[in-house]
């Protein structure tokens, strides 16, 4: 059998190496580009991202990212958000009191967390969803945060029903899994999770 083939959006985010290694290990071809046509025709495609989410959103502007990402949810075709890239599905992210509209395939603004210690960063546990698919049996393993915003409320579809939610907390509750359909997306990292994190997407990778 052919492995499945991921596209790491390359919209000037780091990070993009150490995704395209750990999706490698879980058997994927991975390529790292920005065409908009591999994007669109590959199995599965992964949104890294690092830093601000308007510099995240700027950079997907550039390479008409949304709109691809919009196509490809519609039609069913997987796509897995990982940190920033996570933060940017939703319909805003607030930053230092400026707003910047998001790619809106959730709804829900995505803001800082009220915690004492911020970035959010190190090993933490996630209280896993019991109709979870990439986490379950991996209710007592941590996963490696780097943050200082998340969304704090589940998103809801647009047909009124609840995706599959996992949270995990520093200083209150925050959205850290969301599994919907096509349409997944972690809030730590899971390509520096060890093997719990690389787990997770061998999971989404033979599920493409």
């Amino acid at each position: 059998m052919a492995a499945k083939t991921v596209v790491v959006l390359d919209y000037g985010s780091g990070n993009l190496r150490s995704v395209q290694r750990a999706l490698a290990r879980a058997g994927a071809e991975v390529s790292v580009t920005a065409d908009l046509g591999a994007a669109a025709a590959a199995d599965g495609v992964v949104v890294p991202g690092v830093g601000a989410f308007a510099a995240c959103m700027a950079g997907l502007e550039q390479v008409s990212g949304p709109t691809v990402l919009r196509d490809r949810v519609a039609s069913g075709a997987p796509v897995l958000g990982i940190c920033v890239g996570m933060q940017v599905l939703f319909t805003a992210g607030t930053e230092h009191g400026l707003t910047s509209e998001g790619i809106g395939l959730w709804p829900g603004t995505v803001d800082q967390l009220d915690a004492p210690v911020l970035p959010h960063m190190g090993w933490d546990t996630v209280a896993v969803d019991p109709a979870s698919s990439l986490l379950a049996g991996l209710e007592e393993e941590r996963f490696y945060f780097v943050h200082s915003y998340a969304a704090r409320h589940a998103p809801q579809r647009p047909d009124g029903g609840v995706a599959s939610v996992s949270w995990s907390h520093h200083g209150e509750d925050f959205v850290a899994v969301v599994e919907d359909g096509p349409l997944a997306a972690t809030q730590f990292h899971p390509e520096k999770s060890a093997d719990a994190g690389a787990e997770l997407l061998h999971r989404w990778v033979v599920a493409l």
